[in-house]
C-alpha cells in the first residue's frame, strides 16, 4: 500500500469521524452515536458546579446510633454496636428542571461488649430541606459488615431530586433516625 493511499484512507476516516461528531449533516446516525456514547447522553444530565450544589451536612444528635443486647439501655455492658458518621460529600447533575444529587456518607462500626463480628442495620435518612420546608426525604434500613473489632463503611443515596429553580437555600441533611419510617 502506497503512502498516497495510507493518507487518502486516514483523510477519508477523519471525515466520516467529523461527520459522525457534526449537528449538522450525517451526526445522527449509528456512527455519530456511538462516538458520542448514546443517544442525547449529555443532554440527559449535566454536571452542576458544586458552588450552586446544595451544601450536605450532619444533623445535630444523628450522628451516632447504638444497638444494645438488650432493653437497658443505661448499661455499657449491652452495647452490641456503636456506629458514628463521620463524613460527607456530594455530587450534583442538572436533569431537566430538577437538581439530582448523589450523597454520600462515610461512617464507621465499633463493636461493643456484647457484640460480635457481623452484620450491623442501621437507620440512615438523607433529607433536604429549605428552612421548614422538607424537599426530599428517604429513610433507608442500610446494612454493613464488620469483621473484627471495628469497621468502616459508605452509605450513598444517589437518587435526591431537588428543583433545580428552588435550589438557593436548601440544605441536605443526613443521620440516623429510628422512624417511623412513614415519617418526612
Amino acid at each position: 500500500m502506497s503512502v498516497l493511499n495510507l493518507r487518502r484512507g486516514a483523510a477519508l476516516m477523519s471525515l466520516v469521524v467529523l461527520a459522525a461528531c457534526s449537528p449538522s449533516g450525517g451526526g445522527s446516525g449509528p456512527l455519530a452515536t456511538a462516538v458520542r456514547g448514546g443517544p442525547d447522553t449529555a443532554a440527559a444530565t449535566t454536571p452542576v458546579v458544586q458552588g450552586t450544589c446544595p451544601t450536605v451536612g450532619l444533623r445535630d444528635g444523628t450522628a451516632f446510633y447504638r444497638t444494645y443486647a438488650g432493653n437497658d439501655q443505661s448499661d455499657p455492658a449491652q452495647v452490641r454496636y456503636q456506629v458514628s458518621l463521620a463524613e460527607t460529600t456530594r455530587q450534583c447533575t442538572l436533569s431537566g428542571s430538577e437538581i439530582v444529587m448523589n450523597v454520600t456518607a462515610a461512617g464507621r462500626i465499633v463493636v461493643g461488649p456484647a457484640g460480635a463480628p457481623g452484620t450491623v442495620q442501621m437507620p440512615i435518612r438523607v433529607a433536604a430541606v429549605r428552612g421548614e420546608e422538607v424537599l426530599y426525604s428517604q429513610l433507608t434500613n442500610f446494612s454493613a459488615t464488620v469483621d473484627q473489632g471495628s469497621g468502616q463503611f459508605l452509605f450513598s443515596d444517589t437518587n435526591v431530586r431537588i428543583p433545580a429553580a428552588n435550589a438557593r437555600g436548601v440544605r441536605v441533611f443526613v443521620g440516623f433516625d429510628e422512624g417511623p419510617y412513614d415519617t418526612p
